[in-house]
């Protein structure tokens, strides 16, 4: 569509109708209170997507853009260099690893769908962005903040579900078959967060709920929020109908909660303080009904069973000598302390003694697509340290426990 500048120029006035032509269904008009919002509905891997968006800012010069972004995607999506920025000696001492790698092999299959597609992901939310900077339109990040959304569905989902999550992901990355012509055709036609739950399989009602109901209200509640009269809103296809339901409905009380990161239950710390508990009081218990030497076998079995195989992980990972080390040593006492796990501990001894390369780090997400890869990385060798020490860890702790039940018993 090529509109020349006088017309284009006209459209903000006032008696001028808005939106200036019918886009047979590409976008909705919608009335909210006294604002009218052109809802697009994109797909984000789409050159169409890019180029609607484009056209529909540079006609229409509305008062402001929505964009589902939240900061943090903004600059990922505008600053190449975001992940050598990567503090990860922080992230390791916040204890947000596993948040990092759902992040990171959220985002390598995503452009390894965009590569496929020939468009990188999320193309028209930076297309919108830059049409607005170049016509001096005001855009607004109208998404949650993307680290929020991570550690929110992390600590609403099971562990159980962890594992089949991450399993689901991980062997995702090992499929070289490309996408056929009717796959390519359909993930235009949808959100690239819904294609990507169907294609794990299963169901994760948790990552549902937060990935894309509490979204679609979040979204919507921002673009009610939004100033202005006439507002373009651009979001993923997959998220229209949930904004649709929820734009006409005031769920300003409700953003505060879905805003925070739910905190350990009760239950769960009491729980995690149990079997530290057992395993110390029935070595005392040994020692003073059975004798010095029967605890202190106990006591040397608990420190093997948990430091071998937390160190076999550490050399699986090919890790550090230091860090292999740090496994065996670290693993019998973080077995019995809920508050920080051998895989972070190992992992932070991993970072010190081989840091990755600005190289490695800009290649990561190519290297998680090949099995030598995990290894070859420095970024994603630290990772497999912590998942693989900390596997070893939990094998360790049920093998002590189960030891030292039995020697109760006997």
């Amino acid at each position: 569509m090529q509109h020349d500048s006088d017309q284009e120029f006209q459209l903000k006035g006032e008696d001028v109708p808005w939106p200036s032509c019918d886009y047979d269904g590409e976008v909705q008009t919608l009335r909210v209170g006294d604002k009218t919002v052109l809802l697009i509905g994109t797909a984000h891997v789409s050159r169409e997507s890019v180029q609607l968006v484009d056209e529909v800012i540079a006609r229409e010069r509305p008062d402001g853009v929505c964009l589902e972004l939240d900061r943090n995607r903004y600059l990922a999506l505008t600053r190449r260099g975001q992940w050598q920025e990567l503090d990860l000696r922080t992230i390791i001492r916040r204890k947000q690893l596993s948040t990092l790698l759902v992040s990171l092999l959220l985002a390598s299959y995503q452009k390894r769908l965009g590569d496929d597609l020939g468009v990188s992901p999320g193309a028209e939310l930076l297309a919108a962005a830059e049409r607005c900077e170049s016509l001096a339109i005001p855009f607004f990040f109208c998404d949650r903040d993307v680290r929020v959304t991570l550690r929110r569905a992390w600590k609403l989902t099971s562990l159980w579900k962890k594992n089949l999550l991450l399993a689901s992901l991980l062997t995702s990355f090992f499929d070289d078959s490309k996408l056929s012509e009717e796959q390519l055709r359909e993930l235009k036609q949808q959100d690239m967060l819904a294609k990507l739950l169907e294609e794990l399989g299963g169901e994760h009602p948790a990552l549902k709920q937060v990935l894309i109901d509490e979204r679609d209200l979040y979204l919507a509640e921002k673009i009610r929020q939004t100033p202005g009269k006439r507002l373009v809103a651009v979001i993923g296809a997959g998220h229209v109908p949930g904004v649709l339901r929820h734009l006409g409905e005031d769920n300003s009380g409700r953003i505060a909660e879905i805003e925070r990161i739910p905190e350990v239950s009760r239950g769960y710390r009491v729980a995690g303080w149990t079997i530290p508990m057992f395993i110390v009081g029935s070595i005392v218990y040994l020692g003073l009904n059975k004798g010095a030497d029967i605890a202190g076998e106990s006591m040397l079995y608990w420190v093997l069973a948990n430091g071998i195989p937390s160190s076999l992980g550490a050399l699986l990972a090919l890790g550090h000598p230091m860090t292999v080390l740090s496994a065996f040593v670290a693993s019998p006492f973080t077995s019995l302390s809920p508050l920080i796990g051998a895989g972070y501990v190992c992992a932070f001894v991993q970072l010190l003694a081989m840091p990755p390369k600005v190289a490695e780090i800009e290649t990561s997400r190519q290297d998680l697509f090949s099995l030598r890869g995990w290894w070859r990385n420095r970024l994603l060798r630290i990772f497999l340290v912590f998942l693989l020490t900390s596997l070893g860890s939990v094998l360790g702790t049920w093998l002590g426990g189960y030891h030292i039940a039995a020697t109760l018993l006997t």
